[in-house]
């Protein structure tokens, strides 16, 4: 494993992943495969763009012949899969986009993978796939995956097709669950994000129903260990949970994010909930940590780091909250406060 296909990698779990694998690794090619869809932005990467190991191909991974493309211009030997519509919210207004992407473009990265025999397919999945988990109880591996949203439901469904493609056709593959990722480059349709930049504007925090909804908030770069750990010894087949354990509820995490900032608690609005929003998700890694990884960040330390990124790059978040950005929250807030 020397030449990697990262697919998505200028969003932003995708991005954090490239500058850790070249951080971590000299003699690794890293090749980015990104449609630079509105959540995917070229700058995430600009630290790499004069570097030999680093190369950036614009394509489409429902594409099957620009994916050949790429991984036969570039020796490609894995393929680590973060490509995805992500956002629940939106996967619940347009589902198409979700279906084409997350379960086609699977499909189409894993008919590569097979026909061109490469050495490993990594999917990049979520704990969502689970559904809903009533305290105390906590997602394993094993466990019935109930996705409630088409964005769940669209991850759960890449994933039989990654399990299908090993035991069908001996695919070498491996996928990883995560919990919700806070941190640099998030776009900021997501909460904290969201939470972060409204509040610096000083508008107001559109906190779904009471707020009571449960997170497991782990710091990316801290997901990107896990992702590295399981590709170098990750048993081929199986299927690894990552998160910190702890949980949060998100008027909390609201709080925590006004308390950074000194912000008053009287710019959370409580708006209405979500169609079908899970409750609850809850984690067991302890078949990852058996592979010797940890979480380096608390949550506390993980939301500080977070939001003050945010304070310091401006210039990043505040052009996209703009233009369709702008458009998408008028019409998923308008009618909710």
């Amino acid at each position: 494993m020397r030449n990697l296909l990262i697919t998505g990698g200028a969003g932003f779990i995708g991005a954090n992943f490239v500058h850790h694998m070249l951080e971590r690794y000299t003699d690794y090619q890293i090749v980015v495969f990104d449609k630079l869809t509105y959540a995917g932005r070229r700058e995430n990467l600009a630290r790499w763009e004069e570097d030999p190991r680093f190369t950036f191909v614009q394509g489409d991974i429902c594409d099957m012949a620009a994916v050949r493309a790429a991984v036969k211009a570039h020796a490609i030997d894995t393929i680590v899969n973060f490509a995805a519509e992500t956002h629940v919210d939106r996967s619940i207004l347009a589902p198409d986009a979700v279906i084409t992407t997350n379960v086609n473009g699977t499909w189409t990265l894993l008919e590569v993978a097979r026909s061109m025999q490469l050495e490993r397919f990594h999917q990049i999945s979520t704990d969502e796939v689970y559904g809903a988990i009533p305290a105390p109880q906590r997602s394993r591996e094993g466990d019935p995956l109930e996705p409630r949203s088409p964005y769940s439901a669209s991850k759960a469904g890449a994933e039989h097709l990654v399990y299908a493609y090993f035991i069908t056709y001996g695919l070498p593959v491996t996928v990883t669950r995560g919990s919700n990722n806070i941190g640099p480059f998030h776009y900021p349709e997501k909460a904290v994000p969201l939470f972060t930049t409204n509040a610096l504007d000083n508008q107001p925090l559109p906190v779904y129903g009471d707020g009571l909804q449960v997170r497991d908030y782990q710091f990316v770069r801290d997901h990107c260990e896990a992702i590295d750990l399981v590709l170098q010894k990750g048993q081929l087949g199986e299927i690894y949970n990552v998160g910190t354990e702890v949980e949060t509820a998100n008027i909390d995490m609201a709080h925590k994010i006004l308390d950074i900032l000194d912000k008053p608690y009287s710019l959370i609005t409580h708006v209405a909930d979500r169609a079908g929003h899970d409750r609850r998700y809850a984690l067991d890694c302890s078949k990852l940590r058996a592979l010797g990884w940890r979480s380096r960040h608390t949550f506390d330390a993980a939301l500080e780091q977070t939001v003050r990124w945010f304070v310091e790059h401006e210039a990043w978040w505040r052009p996209i909250k703009s233009g369709e950005y702008l458009e998408y929250y008028k019409r998923q807030y308008h009618d909710r406060t």
